[in-house]
Formats: structure tokens, C-alpha cells, sequence
């Protein structure tokens, strides 16, 4: 059971995170968007091909040349073959962003009433489309500009619809917390939550994926999956309290060029 659900997470993953910027070759998802997040500008080999290693390569390479960006390899347990790593580490690439992916095969129905909570007093919950979550996130990130674009060009064209949320304090309007949801059948995936530095460990960051999950169990979901960052520690306690939990690992390879 919890072997089938681990591969749901990961594929629940991959389409979460589509951007229109991909190709497929020859047992390659190649993506190419120039947003932030990695996971939409890498290469994930999902499946056996037919051509040699060197020849992949080089033709992903011709796709990340012309889109002028760097070219990464997604290392995960579904990586095809299971000797890529090691291929790629003896060609010179270097192994980074270190990555848990953590799962709630059972979201606790508690959970479920936080979606119509309100927020606390003084604080405001605003449901935003993804152009404004975008900009929000991304402001909040420092992140360039041709990053918060990009960003809000993949959410308006996700194949896996994303509910993003922000805490707004009344006082100023100021975001001190964002974050979104994406509900595929049964599954519910965090993304995205940040907090701004001044507000950071006020609990808000707990509120908003209470509230989050919440929302996507009114939508049927029943199980949960996210990604983080393996050394941020403050994050994956606070996931840990809400039931998520280790379920794999994965990394990045970086072309040498990169």
C-alpha cells in the first residue's frame, strides 16, 4: 500500500510541476522552464530508451543550450536506469539539493475543520489566481522577475489544479505567510509555503498548511505528499506534526558546464 502510494506521490509530482516548456525524449521528460523551481527545468528519465547515454545527453543538451539555461538530471528511486547516477557522477556531474519527499497516507480528519477556520485576529485568508501568487511568493523570495513570470505562466497552465492561499495582515496589508495546494483524485501536495523572515516562528507557517490541507480534503483528498529541502530542519518538524514522514529521497546531478 504504502509502496503504490510512493510512486503516486511521484507521479502526482511531476504533474503538478509541468510547465509547458517540455519535451520527450527517448524515455526522457525534459523540461525546460525558466522558472525557479528545479523541478520544472530538469531532466527526469522516467523510462528505458533506446539510444546510448551520450546520445540523450547530447540531444537534451541542444534544448537547454537554445533555452540558455544550466542542465540538471533528477536522480530519484524511479530513475531509469538505476545506474544513471553512478553513469552521470563518472562523467564529471556534481550530486546537489539534497530532497525529502514526505507522505500522510491518512490525513487526519481534524484537519479538514481547519479549512474554515478563520484566520487569527488581526490576520486576513485570501484565496489568490496564480498570476498573484506568483508575484507574492516570489517577492517574498527576492526572486527575479523572469522567475515570478515563468512561475505564473506553469501554475495558469497546470494540468492539476493549485489553490494558493495567502495570511495578510490587516494592519499594513503585508503577506507574512503563502502557499498553495495541489488536489489529484485523492492526493493533496503542499507547495510553495513560505514565510517572511519577520514572521518566521510565530506558527504561522502551521496555520497555513492546516488550512491548506484542509481545503484540499474538502476537494476529496485524503493523503498527502511535499518536498523539502533535506537540511531544513524548522520545515520538516512542522510537516512531521502534521503527519507527513520520510518516504524517499532525491537529488540533482549538474552538468559540468553548468
Amino acid at each position: 500500500m504504502l509502496e503504490t502510494l510512493t510512486a503516486r506521490a511521484e507521479d502526482a509530482g511531476l504533474n503538478a510541476a509541468a510547465p509547458r516548456e517540455q519535451r520527450w525524449i527517448d524515455g526522457w521528460l525534459v523540461r525546460y522552464s525558466p522558472g525557479k523551481a528545479k523541478r520544472a527545468r530538469c531532466i527526469n528519465a522516467v523510462a528505458d530508451g533506446r539510444l546510448s547515454l551520450d546520445e540523450r545527453l547530447a540531444l537534451a543538451a541542444a534544448v537547454y543550450r537554445d533555452a540558455g539555461l544550466p542542465m540538471f538530471v533528477r536522480i530519484t528511486p524511479f530513475t531509469r536506469p538505476a545506474t544513471l547516477d553512478a553513469e552521470l557522477a563518472a562523467r564529471g556531474w556534481a550530486r546537489i539539493d539534497d530532497t525529502r519527499v514526505m507522505l500522510a497516507p491518512e490525513l487526519a480528519p481534524a484537519l479538514q475543520a481547519h479549512a474554515g477556520l478563520p484566520a487569527p485576529q488581526g490576520f486576513t485568508w485570501n484565496i489568490v489566481d496564480s498570476a498573484a501568487f506568483a508575484a507574492t511568493v516570489g517577492a517574498l523570495r527576492g526572486s527575479p522577475l523572469e522567475q515570478r513570470e515563468a512561475h505564473a505562466k506553469r501554475l495558469a497552465g497546470a494540468p492539476v489544479p493549485h489553490t494558493a492561499l495567502t495570511l495578510v495582515h490587516e494592519a499594513d496589508g503585508a503577506v507574512l505567510a503563502c502557499g498553495q495546494v495541489a488536489v489529484e483524485a485523492d492526493l493533496a501536495g503542499l507547495y510553495d509555503v513560505f514565510t517572511a523572515s519577520q514572521a518566521r516562528g510565530q506558527g504561522h507557517a502551521a496555520r497555513l498548511c492546516r488550512r491548506l490541507l484542509g481545503l484540499a480534503m474538502e476537494q476529496g483528498a485524503r493523503a498527502g505528499y511535499l518536498q523539502v529541502e533535506a537540511d531544513n530542519s524548522p520545515a520538516r518538524t512542522i510537516y512531521g506534526r502534521l503527519g507527513f514522514a520520510d518516504a524517499f529521497a532525491y537529488h540533482y546531478r549538474q552538468a559540468p558546464e553548468a
